[in-house]
């Protein structure tokens, strides 16, 4: 073979190379743009103020892609990926709002049947009792002319009541289908909350990890003593603790800036490591434990139960200086002192 016809081979395999290359990018840009795309057309409905606007702004971002500029892909794919963790935080507030809501409505309903129950026995006894009186008096001498006429009367009420009983019954049966389904629908939502894993809480050692491995910087943990979960557990069971712990966390984690790490230090023990000075961290410890001490609402076996956390907060600044095992030995003596 002549030194040119090598020549040529070789440019032809090159130019091979270089259409496959091309072949190959083209197709990741537009599987690039088709994620974008089909995130915004199977985006979940969460209401007019929320779900359009997302979908505009995905559609605009698929649009404005150029498979020619490296560095607006770069920033398409920041965008993209902001975009998505924005809308998750958005679905979660509005599932736990919704949840919040059907929460209340189911507690209402609850309070309604209670109130139906409570009365009945008694209303039904006087109304039987006055009946019967009714009848006694037709059956005296003294009413003869009138026996007729009172016991018509007594069998017209005692009819009345009947069927005034008879659709209580019903109400009361369809309060309790409204409540089992409300009941239902929040177990889902509970279900649809827990997916969200990137709020998990860090376990000890993952947060004593964070701890060890952090460069050599000023920062400031915030130790928290949630009291009542322990309590919760031995009360209402492990469910209902885990769902109390889960609840309380997402709204611990929602309070702390972004970047902070959030760990489970022991059953009622958390800490939060946070990017901050002591007198910052002071702050939002006391927004905490004011805030998040109180009454929650859980579900028992389809019925809501109110648990209640006591919360402390302290605050430990941590020295660069300070070895991590020792900061982590400070974490445990706190945690012992509030025993």
């Amino acid at each position: 073979m002549t030194r040119n016809g090598a020549e040529v081979i070789s440019i032809g395999h090159s130019v091979s190379a270089l259409e496959k290359s091309e072949r190959l990018r083209q197709a990741v840009f537009e599987c690039f743009r088709a994620a974008i795309q089909d995130s915004s057309q199977y985006a979940i409905e969460l209401g007019e103020s929320l779900t359009p606007p997302y979908r505009r702004t995905l559609d605009a971002l698929a649009a404005g892609l150029s498979p020619t500029e490296a560095d607006s892909l770069a920033d398409a794919r920041a965008a993209f990926r902001g975009l998505l963790r924005d809308y998750r935080g958005q679905a979660a507030a509005f599932l736990d709002n919704l949840r919040q809501e059907l929460a209340g409505g189911a507690h209402a309903l609850e309070q309604v049947l209670e109130s139906l129950n409570s009365g009945d026995g008694d209303s039904e006894t006087r109304v039987r009792d006055s009946l019967e009186t009714l009848r006694r008096i037709s059956d005296a001498p003294e009413a003869a002319p009138l026996r007729g006429a009172l016991l018509a009367a007594a069998d017209a009420i005692g009819g009345g009541f009947e069927e005034l009983r008879k659709r209580h019954e019903l109400s009361v049966a369809q309060f309790r289908v409204e409540i089992h389904l409300l009941h239902q629908r929040i177990d889902g939502l509970e279900r649809a909350a827990m997916i969200d894993g990137p709020s998990r809480l860090l376990s000890r050692k993952e947060i004593e990890d964070r701890i060890n491995n952090a460069p050599p910087e000023w920062y400031s943990l915030l130790l928290i003593r949630a009291g009542g979960l322990t309590a919760a557990a031995a009360r209402f069971g492990e469910g209902v603790a885990a769902e109390l712990a889960a609840a309380f966390g997402k709204r611990l984690k929602g309070s702390l800036p972004e970047g902070s790490a959030l760990g489970r230090w022991e059953a009622d023990d958390f800490v939060a490591k946070v990017s901050m000075t002591k007198r910052d961290a002071l702050a939002v410890s006391k927004k905490v434990a004011e805030s998040f001490s109180g009454v929650y609402s859980c579900l028992q076996d389809g019925k809501i139960v109110r648990p209640s956390l006591h919360v402390t907060v302290g605050v430990a600044e941590r020295d660069p200086l300070e070895p991590p095992p020792r900061t982590c030995a400070r974490i445990s003596v706190f945690f012992a002192k509030l025993a």
